[in-house]
Order: structure tokens, then sequence, then C-alpha cells
């Protein structure tokens, strides 16, 4: 299995702590099937996506923070028309440069800042590896995207979750992150966060780097901004940081099955991030979907309308509970947390016999419930049969 990494990388893995025996999980999680278990379940018997049995394209889904809609049909008939062109690894013979031309473009950003991925798993576990070690950890949120804790737990890799609070309107809390390891590999960000839909302020992202100490890394995971008008942290990118910033095209654009995204880093730490398996996993990429996607971040005014339509069902939802004086996090995302005040498992039972999928909780929240915007249908579906449940 180690058979996979350079004797650059093992040397690297070596000084920083890893041991011999944990070459091999480090082999394993860079490749595409460890990477992508390890960010959807802790084991394959009950992976975070799961859904329950039966019919599912006959349930209101708003379990998976997944769009409601498919992807933009002008981006999907541009990713369609290059299925018939499959027999080429790539049809025009500059299909990626073409994404990170793009990319680059609207982001402002240097393209030799971009790597694109088979969605935002590789990156983040990829991250994880080079920044942290056995002395050096990783910092979270609590709640938040757990795939950084599972591939630290793989790894065996100090791992610190800073409780979010109601306080500062469950931000993450960038100075007690700071005080709870002040010498970790990496200070993870998700902003919107997942499943609060809290934003980080850039400016509290900026004092994090700047307070940070040396060669570590602030990874920014950026899922959920395109739902949000905040601004982004690729402008540190573009000013050389010690910041990698993350994005996939699951959530705004609808491409949650077609697995595209990438990561925004200067290159010095790019360059440090494939010294373990190369570069297949950044070029070997499905030409559709990459097609799909370089459409798709041209589409200004689709991207505007469909955020102005999530907006909307999420008002609707959010007045439907503040009448039934229901408690919920505010949120900037495509998602929000209900705290219903007493064990959640129940309820989401509960809406699963109403042909409802809603979403997980998380330990330190087990009376919470996080819940997808989904189209206007489904948040009224939603919100009658939270009237049967709740009453």
């Amino acid at each position: 299995m180690t058979d996979c990494l350079s004797p650059e990388a093992k040397d690297d893995l070596l000084s920083r702590g890893y041991s011999r025996r944990s070459l091999g999980r480090v082999a394993a999680l860079m490749s595409a099937g460890m990477a992508v278990r390890s960010l959807v379940g802790r084991a394959e018997a009950s992976p975070l996506t799961a859904l329950p049995p039966g019919d599912v394209t006959k349930m209101t889904r708003i379990g998976s923070n997944e769009c409601w809609t498919g992807p933009f049909p002008a981006a999907a008939k541009a990713g369609a028309a290059a299925v018939f062109e499959g027999n080429r690894y790539d049809p025009t013979g500059h299909t990626r440069e073409d994404l990170i031309r793009t990319a680059a473009k609207i982001d402002n950003v240097p393209e030799n800042c971009i790597l694109p991925w088979g969605g935002s798993s590789d990156p983040l576990c990829r991250t994880i590896v080079t920044f942290c070690s056995p002395t050096r950890g990783l910092v979270t949120a609590d709640p938040s995207y757990e795939a950084g804790w599972v591939a630290s737990e793989w790894l065996k890799i100090p791992l610190v979750k800073v409780p979010l609070d109601a306080s500062n309107g469950y931000k993450t809390d960038v100075k007690a992150m700071l005080k709870a390891n002040p010498n970790a590999g990496v200070y993870y960000i998700c902003s919107p966060n997942n499943p609060t839909g809290t934003i980080t302020p850039l400016e509290d992202i900026r004092w994090l780097v700047a307070n940070k100490p040396k060669d570590s890394i602030v990874l920014v995971d950026e899922a959920y901004i395109h739902f949000s008008n905040a601004p982004s942290a690729v402008s540190l990118v573009a000013e050389g940081r010690d910041v990698v910033v993350l994005r996939t095209f699951s959530k705004m654009f609808a491409m949650a099955g077609l697995r595209l995204g990438f990561s925004m880093a200067p290159p010095a730490l790019h360059e440090k991030m494939m010294r373990y398996d190369g570069v297949n996993q950044t070029h070997m990429l499905p030409v559709p979907a990459v097609i799909c996607g370089t459409k798709s971040l041209t589409m200004t005014s689709d991207i505007d309308a469909r955020r102005r339509e999530m907006i909307a069902a999420r008002a609707m939802t959010y007045e439907h509970l503040q009448k039934k004086g229901i408690s919920f996090i505010p949120s900037d995302a495509n998602m929000f947390v209900i705290d219903w005040k007493r064990p959640a498992a129940p309820i989401k039972d509960a809406f699963l016999k109403e042909n409802i999928i809603i979403g997980r909780s998380w330990p330190i929240w087990p009376n919470a419930s996080r819940i997808t915007v989904g189209s206007m249908n489904d948040m009224k579906k939603f919100c009658a049969a939270l009237d049967r449940i709740i009453g």
C-alpha cells in the first residue's frame, strides 16, 4: 500500500512524527476509495448520506443538503454533449484548463492557485495529511462537517472541537480555536458552517491567519458560499497567505452525483499537498462534469435566481416555525438547525413515516436536527408534516 508514496513523501511524514505503520493509513486515505469513505461515514454500513429503505424517489428528501433541482439546464446540456465524445480523455485538449481559467477569472485569483478535483473530499483529507501530524493537531468548530474528524481519527492526529455558542450567534470562534491548540497544524473553518449555516466573518478568518502558529494552515471550506452574499476567503489566497479554500459543485450547482470541486491555495501549499500520489487525482476527472461545472460558474443570473428561490423557501419555513414557537438557528445557507428540546431521533423517524427525510443530529446536540432547504413545495410539505407531528 505504501508503494504509492514517493521516498520524499515517506521521509516528510516520518520527519513530522508519523510512524512507519501510519504510512499505510496515509496511503489509503490518499486513494479515492478511502477518501470518499472517510468523508461519508465511519463505516460502510452507516454512511452519513445513507438513505432509508424503499423508493426514495417518492420521498421529500431534505436531509443531505443537496440542491432541490438538477444542474442549470444550459450547463447540463453542455455536459451531456460531452458524453458523445467520451471516447476521448479530453475532447478539446483543454477541458481542465478551461475550468481553471474560468474559476480564476470569477474569483480573481491566479490560475496557478487552482487545482480541480473529483469533489472536495480529496483536498480536505490531503490538507490534513500535509499540515497535521501526531504532534500538530486539527482544530474545528463543534458541530461542523465531520470529515476532518474522521481523517484525524484514522491518522491518530490530535483533534480539538470548539463548541459553537449562542452568545456569538453560533459563529465559529477563531480566538477560542487558537487558544484550544496554539500549535495546531490545521484550523478548519466551514463557512457557511454545516450544519448551522452560520458565517465566520472574513475579518475573523484574517485575524486567525495573522495570529496562528508558523507553518500551520487555515482551511476554509466554502461548500455553501454561493448561497450566501458573504465575502469569500479566497482574497487571502490571492494575497499568498497560509490559506486553503475548498469549493464544490455539489450544492448550489446541483452536481452532487457528478463529483467535481476545486481547491484554491498559494502554489507552494499545493506543491506540498501533491507529494503523496502525484497528479492523477487532479487530472483524471470526468469530462462531462468538468464541462458542466465550467459552464455553471459563468451563469451569474441563474445563480442569483436559485439563491433567491432558496431564501424564499427558507423564509417561509422560518415564519412557520416562529408561529409554532419552535427554536431554530438562522442560517446563511441551504440548511438550518432546529432544536426540538427533546431527542431528535424519534422526530426524524416520525418525519420518515410522512415520507420526508430530514437531516441527522450531531453528538453535541442530540436534541437538534439539520433541515435542508428544498423547493418551496418541499418546505410546504415539511411544514404540514411538522403540524401533524408536533401538533
